[in-house]
């Protein structure tokens, strides 16, 4: 459909053809050698050109308006988990859902093929868990805005990651093919095992089996905790009548480092299976918890919030110390036990805390000053804090924005955007000084203007670490973004990493080798990454880093590869399987050899063995909750048949453009047919 628009009032396009065919009237009016009829034509095509050109200089615009039908699309979701492949016919399973396709196809519907991952052209039965729920919603999250008719789900019900299927809200029919199955075998099964990650080294740490008990009453059961093949304890129970039967162990935490422990369920002479029986618990043994002191001169919200973060990280150990209200005896407030303190709104101006904090910052302990409205802003640089006002008496309200300059900590990009939402806190108003050599982690926003003042920064002096909050009210942070996330992810990342650098002694080593997490997946590569620093610490690149990897069993393997810039300085390693893997990695500086040790853990990804029983029940309700309908793997003619019943509705999508008819080459070639055509007629008669 095509349209033209006119910016001004249609009676100026009767003022151009008006203007046009005076203007040929006028210079044809006289007489010429040419007959009458060709001088008629040539006042024709001069008036129509005249008119046209300016019509043209009107601005017209032709809108054109195009439609778009879209066929209505079909998913067909495919558990790819490894527990299909080990009950049942995949092959036959893919078959019957390629037919499936092409009937669909042919009754004019779109097709797309999916997978527990996300969109597959090949699906192989591979995968190591079971997440139906996000592959659902990651499913019609893709299909967003399209004709999305329905989802085939073929898979065998059973999941185990995520939520079940049931509670994510569906807002298309599912169509679920169940295939497994679905028969109760006589098994043992080593369901979960539950324990601390975390450990401190000397103390006892509790271990609890769950085991799982089908087809096999007043079966007795032995469940053993080995470490490097030695019993470490060993507990035996009769099930009875119960299909589930926990077994509590407590261990002692030796050796600090990862400690691998197997956990192993005696074999049953009539199990179906004994893949299920043994599970591996890998326990962190540490030295002990860093001590963490909030000093308060008085209760304020800004300390649930800080506790709300300390208490989640298991490696530390919070103590409180609120004058006046909550005080903790002298020697838990002695700086000798305390790691890291956090004084909240000290100096006071009752001077209950000022004492405290000026032992605190003698003896060198790392520390974060929170200002605040009862601050004795005068006092700070007394104390011994970076900082210095002149204070007016008068509080502004800022909103903080992260200082892009700033990399040292590694926040994450969702951060970064999270905390440039965040409620304005009260800092004072006034004259305000900070070292130059201060890190600027937060600056102050007042309206839309950022400013340079800064909201948090760190400064080293004479080996002691400072944070300094300018300002008060963090708890709205942390209640902001819950109201707009449900979550408190990034106010979490920003007090933690704040707080572990405070509490970490700088690494003055020219070489680092590091993974980049503790734990990896033995479907996934470890990552290591390398730095060489130079005399000034600045990286360096171009130096050949040499790995030394052992496993559990002391076998080494040998890599090496060139440091560069960016993701180069990174090596993955591929292929390793379950177990802890210490490393020795090593390279040349200055004809000196620098070395770094340490450990980090691959996990196999086997939840898939667990439990082999399709569970048709959660497809049935799943279907049924969606107004869609339940089919078993021999059944599938009937959903094509069911499918292609219904009609195949499309979506009309309507686009418009809008092009200014000077542009259009149509009109250039017009305007010159006109002029040529009047050219070539005035010639042809016998004129110029």
């Amino acid at each position: 459909m095509q349209r033209l628009i006119f910016d001004y009032s249609p009676v100026y396009f009767l003022v151009c053809v008006a203007v046009g065919v005076a203007y040929a009237i006028i210079l044809y009016s006289a007489r010429n050698s040419w007959s009458t009829l060709v001088n008629r034509v040539l006042a024709v095509l001069r008036a129509a050109l005249v008119s046209l050109i300016l019509l043209l200089l009107l601005g017209p615009v032709l809108r054109q308006t195009a439609n778009v039908f879209e066929k209505p699309s079909v998913v067909i979701l495919v558990d790819h988990s490894r527990s299909l492949k080990a009950a049942t016919d995949t092959t036959g399973l893919l078959s019957g859902l390629r037919r499936v396709a092409l009937d669909l196809e042919n009754q004019d519907r779109h097709v797309a093929w999916s997978n527990l991952s996300g969109p597959a052209d090949s699906i192989f039965f591979t995968h190591r868990s079971s997440d139906l729920s996000a592959a659902l919603k990651q499913t019609i999250t893709s299909f967003e805005g399209r004709n999305l008719q329905g989802i085939i789900l073929a898979s065998d019900g059973i999941y185990n990651n995520g939520i079940s299927p049931l509670y994510v809200p569906l807002r298309v029919p599912i169509y679920a093919v169940g295939v497994g199955d679905t028969t109760e075998r006589s098994d043992i099964v080593l369901k979960n095992v539950a324990y601390n990650r975390v450990v401190y080294q000397g103390n006892k740490f509790p271990l609890r089996a769950e085991v799982g008990v089908t087809g096999l009453p007043d079966q007795d059961i032995t469940v053993a905790v080995r470490q490097q093949g030695k019993v470490l304890q060993q507990i035996r129970k009769n099930a009875g009548s119960k299909s589930l039967v926990d077994f509590d162990f407590l261990l002692d935490a030796g050796v600090q480092g990862i400690q691998r422990l197997d956990i192993v369920v005696e074999r049953a002479s009539n199990e179906a299976s004994y893949d299920n029986n043994r599970a591996n618990a890998f326990v962190e043994v540490v030295e002990g918890k860093k001590k963490v002191l909030i000093l308060a001169s008085g209760p304020h919200p800004d300390i649930k919030a800080f506790r709300s973060v300390i208490e989640k990280n298991p490696n530390y150990e919070l103590k409180v110390h609120v004058a006046g209200v909550k005080e903790l005896p002298a020697a838990d407030r002695s700086p000798a036990a305390v790691d890291l303190l956090i004084a909240h709104q000290s100096p006071d101006p009752d001077g209950r805390t000022t004492a405290l904090l000026g032992n605190y910052i003698k003896a060198k302990t790392p520390t974060l000053i929170v200002i605040g409205n009862r601050t004795q802003l005068r006092a700070l640089a007394a104390a011994g804090i970076p900082a210095t006002f002149e204070p007016t008496g008068q509080r502004d309200e800022v909103q903080p924005v992260l200082n892009s300059d700033f990399q040292d900590l590694g926040f994450s990009p969702e951060m970064t955007t999270l905390i440039g939402r965040y409620p304005p806190v009260t800092v004072p108003f006034g004259k305000f000084s900070y070292p130059s050599n201060a890190r600027i982690i937060l600056n102050q926003q007042i309206g839309s203007l950022v400013t340079d003042r800064p909201l948090l920064y760190t400064v080293e002096q004479e080996n002691q670490k400072i944070g300094v909050l300018v300002g008060e009210g963090i708890w709205k942070w942390r209640l902001g973004e819950y109201q707009e996330t449900e979550k408190t992810v990034a106010f979490d990342e920003l007090m933690s990493k704040l707080l572990q650098y405070l509490s970490t002694q700088d690494d003055k080593r020219r070489f680092r080798a590091f993974p980049v997490r503790h734990e990896f997946t033995n479907d996934a590569p470890v990552v290591i990454e390398s730095q060489v620093y130079n005399e000034l610490y600045e990286p360096v690149y171009g130096s050949t880093i040499d790995i030394e990897l052992r496993d559990d069993l002391g076998k080494a393997t040998s890599y090496s590869y060139v440091t560069g810039p960016g993701g180069s300085s990174r090596y993955r390693i591929g292929g390793l399987a379950e177990g802890i893997y210490r490393y020795t990695a090593s390279t040349e500086i200055k004809g000196k050899r620098e070395t770094a040790k340490g450990e980090f853990l691959v996990l196999e990804q086997n939840q898939e063995g667990r439990s082999l029983v399709a569970d048709f029940g959660l497809l049935r309700k799943l279907a049924k909750g969606t107004e869609g309908k339940f089919y078993t793997g021999s059944e599938l003619n009937q959903l094509t048949q069911d499918l292609t019943s219904r009609e195949a509705q499309a979506i009309i999508h309507s686009e418009e453009s809008f092009h200014p008819l000077i542009n259009l080459k149509i009109v250039f070639f017009l305007l010159l047919l006109l002029v040529s055509a009047e050219w070539f007629l005035r010639k042809f008669a016998g004129s110029y």
